[in-house]
C-alpha cells in the first residue's frame, strides 16, 4: 500500500464450512515461499488425448498401484529417478524420459556420503577442481553412464547448481536397472495419443499411465503484486548474492538455487537488516506499528 507505506497480505483459511479471511498488515514482507511453491506441468501435444492416468511426481505415492503397467516417467532428475526405481520395485515396466544432459553422482563414496565429501573439499579447494574431482569419483563408481543414454553437461556438477540451479541426481539405486533394461531410457516426447506415446526418434511406445517428474517453480508472481524486486519468473532479479533486498521493506529468503545454505545466507542477511532498521528507530523513539491482522468472515 503506497499510501500508507505498509504491506498488506490477504489470506483465506478454512475453517469447517467456512473460509475466513484474514488481512495482515505489515511494515516488511518476507517473501520465503521458496523455488518449488508449485508444480510444473507441461503443455505435450495429445496428452489430454492420451486416455490413461496422468499424476504429477508429487501425487505419486507408491508403485503398488502400477503393479504390471507400462509407464511413462517424464523426467529424470531425483523425483523421476526414484519414481522409476520405486516402479520397478513393484514390478512394473518404466520407461523414463531423457530429454537433456543430467549429472548422475553415487550417493556414497566407498562408505562415505558424497555430500560430506564435497563440504569437506570446498573448505580446502576450488569449485572446479571439486567438480573435477567429483566426476572422476562418479565414473570410478558408477562407470561411463552416457552409454546408457545419461549425456553428462559439459559444466561440472557443483557450477550447474550454482549457475542454473540445476540439481545433480544421486543414485540411490536407479542406474543399476537403467544397466539392467529394468528402467528403459528414452529420448523426447514428440506427441501422445491414445494409450500410446510417440518419441522425437520415431519410436512409439504402448503405455498405460504417465507420471509428470517435470519439476515445481516459484508461484511468487501469482500473489505479490510488486514488479521491480521479482522478475516474471518469480526470481529476485539481482543475481546473487544480491536477491535478498527490495525496497519498501521487502525481502527474500530461499530463491538463490543453493539449497539450504542459500537460503540461510537470506535468512541471516534478512534478520540484521530487520533488527537494524528497527533499533535505529527505536532509539529515535519513533512510534512503529507491528503487524497486525484484519479478520472478516464470508461464506464462498
Amino acid at each position: 500500500d503506497e499510501t500508507s507505506g505498509f504491506w498488506r497480505v490477504k489470506t483465506i483459511v478454512t475453517s469447517g464450512s467456512n473460509k475466513i479471511e484474514l488481512e495482515y498488515i505489515c511494515r516488511w514482507l518476507v517473501v520465503a515461499t521458496g523455488e518449488n511453491a508449485e508444480r510444473v506441468v507441461p503443455d505435450i501435444q495429445g496428452l489430454a488425448e492420451f486416455g490413461g492416468e496422468v499424476i504429477h511426481a508429487c501425487e505419486y505415492k507408491s508403485g503398488e498401484k502400477f503393479q504390471g503397467q507400462k509407464v511413462l516417467v517424464v523426467g529424470c532428475g531425483n523425483s523421476g529417478m526414484e519414481v522409476s526405481l520405486d516402479l520397478c520395485n513393484y514390478n512394473a515396466s518404466p520407461s523414463m524420459v531423457v530429454r537433456s544432459s543430467v549429472h548422475v553422482l553415487p550417493r556414497e563414496v566407498y562408505g562415505k556420503s558424497t555430500f560430506e565429501l564435497v563440504v569437506l573439499m570446498m573448505k580446502w579447494l576450488p569449485l572446479w577442481l571439486v567438480d573435477k574431482l567429483m566426476l572422476v569419483l562418479a565414473w570410478l563408481v558408477l562407470g561411463n553412464v552416457e552409454k546408457y543414454g545419461l549425456k553428462r553437461p559439459s559444466m561440472g556438477p557443483l557450477e550447474l547448481k550454482n549457475t542454473k540451479g540445476k540439481t545433480p541426481v544421486l543414485d540411490i539405486g536407479a542406474l543399476k536397472k537403467i544397466k539392467s533394461g529394468d528402467i528403459n531410457v528414452v529420448p523426447a516426447i514428440k506427441r501422445f495419443s491414445y494409450r500410446q506415446v510417440e518419441l522425437v526418434n520415431g519410436e512409439k511406445l504402448d503405455i498405460d499411465s504417465v507420471v509428470l517428474a517435470t519439476g515445481y517453480r516459484s508461484n511468487v508472481p501469482s500473489w505479490l503484486q510488486e514488479g521491480e524486486f521479482f522478475g516474471e519468473n518469480g526470481y529476485p532479479k539481482a543475481p546473487f548474492p544480491h536477491g535478498w533486498k527490495g525496497n519498501g521493506g521487502l525481502y527474500a529468503v530461499g530463491f538463490t538455487r543453493r539449497g539450504l545454505s542459500g537460503a540461510s545466507s537470506d535468512a541471516m542477511r534478512t534478520a540484521q537488516d530487520i533488527g537494524k532498521l528497527w533499533k535505529d528507530e527505536t532509539k529515535q523513539h519513533k512510534k512503529i506499528t507491528i503487524a497486525g491482522h484484519r479478520q472478516c468472515i464470508s461464506q464462498f
